[in-house]
């Protein structure tokens, strides 16, 4: 028989059941994301035991059973969003461009909109408010805000950042942008056949293809390795230096230049000469473009295409560990792979791709106003600036005032936000402002960084509350292992109503271990 339960009667069986307690919260989100169904029994909503039974059982039910035990009972897993893919979490615009530390789209709507959650019982935002992004990054809350009827105000210290965000944001005239990507790709179609590489690649690709099937054929290659008839630490680098000689000899062959002469700027160390001579060629386009909404888009493509396009191994890209200028033996796919010659592939997959996600939030954005002000977050005056920026929306800013903030602060000591994008400030000129980010990396994580920081984030906040209404709301996503953001909150003026503990689980870290962070509900004291 299938025996049904109310919420609370699950509540109850699943915290015995398990030896853990779970919570009414838990059973509701179950039932809002399609875990298990609803029933209705004599008007009240209730649940079958069996499909509860079997959902602890699954994949997901263990995995927050044993997230539970290890990060604690109080993992709000509503907001794991583990019933979300990566075409959901990534959709439409948020990645034109990537960029580490940003949060995922759905965290934002939780908290701003007003109607998404019927088990969440207090609604913070209403449409039209206006919400503030101090940290802005690159414009997660902006495009969500728009997204869901809502006005916002980004500020970020970084100009590259700035231009992601309003890039994301801004209208486009679609048509004008698709005209501009074709003449610059025929371009540098025809400027690419004119040089060495081209031919270069295709005898390339046709060696290594004959040599990895002989040497590294798949699955053999692999089952070997497991079974130990090959030692791959022996017998990797023999075959990487054999093939390394047919390199040489096509080098020859077609007298390619590979390394640039310098190697003082991150673009003359990290990428073949040909790429670069292809990566100028592309600029030098991009600054004929007159329509500046398309030329801020044309220069996202490229930072995309050329962040792509360094001169690193597969394994490495998120490391940098050291320039890459020939054929190696690559872990990752258990076979001899190249660096990339040739911009070309990822400059077209990069310009349909942006072109498709355009249409896709055009279909979805609202009337309402967003933007990005570059300065720093702890003395901007943002209604000055953004009615130089936007006249109409600094008037309405000024009028309404900001209701409340959604962001996320950087981590004491985890990124340096400028150097990720060093490619992007060497090409396009863009003044660093590395000395002015709060907590970078490069000031590590002890004492005095930690002190240093929380001055920074507690003076953004007080900066921000002279342009906010009475009885805001802030929220901070943050990972605060050193348990500071009490301090910042008192000295803010401000106090902790409520935390929210996030159990993330789809990390880009090599890392996959068992990891959470803060949702922090700040309000005036």
């Amino acid at each position: 028989m299938n025996q049904l339960l109310t919420i609370k009667e699950a509540s109850l069986w699943a915290s015995s059941h398990l030896g853990k307690n779970i919570t009414t919260s838990n059973i509701s989100y179950l039932i809002q994301y399609g875990k298990i169904r609803k029933y209705r029994e004599n008007g009240i909503t209730a649940i079958s035991k069996t499909e509860l039974i079997n959902y602890y059982k699954s994949f997901n039910g263990q995995r927050e059973s044993i997230w539970r035990e290890k990060l604690g009972d109080d993992l709000n897993w509503a907001l794991s969003f583990d019933h979300l893919k990566e075409k959901d979490t990534t959709k439409h615009v948020h990645r034109l461009h990537p960029y580490k530390g940003k949060f995922i789209p759905q965290l934002v709507a939780y908290f701003i909109d007003n109607h998404i959650d019927d088990f969440k019982k207090e609604k913070f935002f209403q449409n039209g408010d206006i919400i503030l992004d101090p940290f802005s990054g690159s414009g997660t809350t902006m495009v969500q805000a728009n997204e869901l009827g809502i006005h916002a105000i980004g500020v970020d210290i970084s100009a590259f950042n700035v231009l992601i965000s309003n890039a994301k944001i801004t209208r486009i005239d679609i048509q004008n942008l698709n005209s501009e990507i074709h003449k610059i790709t025929s371009l540098l179609r025809e400027f690419i056949l004119k040089n060495k590489n081209t031919a270069f690649e295709n005898e390339l690709l046709k060696e290594l293809n004959f040599f990895n099937k002989k040497y590294f054929p798949s699955p053999g290659y692999k089952i070997k390795i497991r079974k130990k008839e090959i030692i791959e630490a022996q017998y990797t680098p023999i075959k990487e230096k054999e093939f390394s000689q047919i390199f040489y000899k096509l080098q020859n062959k077609y007298q390619l230049k590979i390394e640039q002469d310098k190697n003082e700027t991150f673009l003359e160390r990290w990428y073949l000469e040909p790429v670069r001579r292809e990566i100028d060629f592309v600029f030098e386009q991009l600054q004929k473009v007159e329509n500046l909404a398309t030329k801020k888009i044309l220069t996202i493509i490229l930072s995309r295409t050329i962040r792509s396009c360094r001169a690193t191994t597969h394994a490495d890209l998120a490391t940098l560990k050291h320039p890459v200028t020939k054929t190696y033996y690559c872990r990752k796919h258990g076979k001899i792979c190249k660096p990339l010659f040739s911009i070309f592939s990822w400059w077209n997959r990069y310009s349909k791709d942006t072109i498709k996600r355009l249409y896709e939030f055009e279909n979805l954005r609202t009337n309402t106003h967003q933007k990005c002000l570059q300065g720093d977050a702890r003395n901007i005056n943002i209604f000055d600036v953004l009615s130089v920026k936007d006249p109409e929306f600094g008037e309405l800013a000024k009028n309404k005032k900001i209701a409340g903030i959604f962001s996320s602060p950087p981590y004491v000591g985890m990124i340096d936000y400028h150097e990720q994008h060093a490619y992007a400030y060497d090409l396009f000129g863009f003044k660093r402002n590395d000395t002015l980010e709060i907590g970078p990396l490069c000031k590590g994580q002890g004492k005095a960084a930690r002190g240093t920081y929380v001055d920074g984030i507690s003076q953004v906040l007080n900066n921000a509350r002279q342009y906010m209404q009475d009885n805001f709301d802030v929220f901070f996503v943050a990972n605060d292992k050193f348990n500071i953001y009490p301090i910042i909150a008192e000295k803010s003026g401000m106090k902790i109503v409520s935390q929210y503990k996030r159990p993330v689980l789809n990390r880009t870290e090599k890392d996959k271990s068992a990891y959470s962070e803060i949702i922090f509900h700040l309000k005036e004291k």
